[in-house]
């Protein structure tokens, strides 16, 4: 993830996140523009879109550096939600073997810092599969889910199922 350079516009705004300690951080448009010592453009004000968590923005390279995403933004109250990801979801068994439901190959890819299309470039797989694996159209097959914990385990993916351990 690109840290904003000192001095930019954003880069007082993704320190004071960074130094944060709670995982939901509130702020009004106007503490925003107080963090930034700027005023935010129209679109922040109009336009939820300016908010969205894309990489390759200056604004969203701010909280995304500094572990936050934005999940709420409310153009009424002008005030915007940033939360730092929930902990990676357990995988739910399914049998024996763990089973990849669409909460964890997003948060595979998430860890792995990765869209949707180049999560499918890692697994041979398209976009779309990606797609409908996170939203639950589909599951992977036992085949893509084994190429997914190989992923998984080589990138440091600390997942885990609820079944218990047998010892030998």
């Amino acid at each position: 993830m690109t840290v904003p350079k000192p001095g930019s516009k954003y880069a007082a705004l993704y320190e004071n996140l960074r130094r944060r300690g709670e995982s939901t951080v509130e702020l009004s448009l106007a503490e925003i523009e107080a963090i930034t010592g700027e005023p935010l453009p129209d679109s922040a004000r109009r336009q939820a879109a300016f908010w969205s968590n894309r990489r390759g923005g200056l604004q969203s390279a701010a909280w995304l550096a500094a572990g936050f995403k934005v999940t709420g933004f409310d153009r009424r109250r002008r005030r915007v939600r940033f939360e730092r990801p929930q902990a990676r979801p357990p995988l739910r068994p399914s049998g024996s073997p763990p089973h990849w439901d669409g909460a964890a190959v997003r948060a595979l890819r998430e860890h792995l810092d990765l869209n949707q299309e180049e999560l499918a470039e890692v697994l041979g797989v398209r976009q779309q599969t990606i797609s409908e694996w996170e939203t639950g159209v589909y599951a992977p097959s036992r085949g893509r889910s084994k190429h997914l914990d190989l992923v998984a385990e080589r990138s440091g993916f600390g997942y885990k199922t609820n079944s218990p351990v047998k010892s030998t």
